[in-house]
């Protein structure tokens, strides 16, 4: 029996990956070179809006947190996708830095990560698997509990221009 692919497990998910997220400054959503794409920072973005606002352990409860870093993570997933040019294309996330606005005292960031690094594993399976840093910020922009940001190694094929 063959192996669910990432767009069937998203389906089975109940989930879609979105249209790509517009920046919020003078930048591109990902960057695709030789086997790699670097996804700009993510936010908890759906439809334009965010999840919530404020800092996590504030405003901003732990559970919504992990919310906003699976939101996150399908938001980068559709930044690596569309410059890879599909989904099936991604072989391995290597690389996820979650950063967490997070409220004086607050010390769980790992956990609130756990949210993106569960998606990543539920969608790609081992592919999801990676090296991850979980950070405690001041400040996010547009007051966002949490961004994020991936590496990842894609599969490029012999007609595939080289960028």
């Amino acid at each position: 029996m063959s192996q669910a692919s990432p767009d069937q497990r998203l389906k089975q998910l109940g989930l879609v990956l979105p249209a790509v997220a517009r920046p919020v400054g003078a930048y591109c959503p990902a960057v695709l070179t030789a086997n790699w794409v670097f996804v700009a920072g993510q936010l908890p973005m759906v439809e334009g809006e965010l999840l919530w606002e404020g800092k996590v352990d504030a405003e901003v409860s732990i559970a919504d947190a992990r919310k906003c870093a699976r939101q996150a993570a399908l938001n980068a997933l559709a930044a690596a996708a569309g410059a890879a040019g599909g989904l099936d294309r991604i072989t391995r996330i290597v690389h996820l830095r979650v950063f967490v606005n997070s409220a004086a005292g607050f010390v769980d960031q790992a956990g609130v990560a756990n949210g993106a690094s569960e998606l990543l594993a539920d969608v790609l399976g081992s592919a999801g698997q990676h090296a991850r840093a979980a950070v405690g910020v001041a400040e996010l922009p547009l007051n966002a509990p949490v961004e994020l940001e991936l590496i990842v190694e894609v599969r490029r094929d012999a007609g595939d221009q080289v960028r």
